[in-house]
């Protein structure tokens, strides 16, 4: 099953933290907890939202934070994903 989002909507998958530091240290459950970082799955097209135009400017593919508790959890196909609007999306990621 393929997930279309409308308008201002992003699908993200969570990315899962990372278990070492780059130094080689292994890090415990409590201390892998950070910002939610999720990658782009699909995005909506934009469009008028409560009168206003919204110009998406994510990707797919683009890797972006969230808050912790931000959108709606759905379950497809066994993976577990996030619907959130573009306004919740607090920051681009860039390597």
């Amino acid at each position: 099953m393929k997930l279309n989002p409308l308008t201002d909507r992003v699908v993200l998958k969570t990315v899962e933290a990372e278990e070492t530091t780059k130094g080689g240290i292994i890090l415990t459950g409590s201390a892998k907890e950070k910002p939610e970082v999720a990658e782009v799955i699909a995005v909506g097209p934009g469009g008028m939202v409560d009168g206003k135009e919204v110009v998406m400017t994510v990707k797919v593919g683009d890797k972006v934070i969230t808050g912790k508790y931000t959108g709606t959890q759905v379950k497809v196909d066994g993976e577990e994903l996030n619907i959130v609007r573009q306004g919740d999306i607090l920051a681009i990621v860039e390597d």
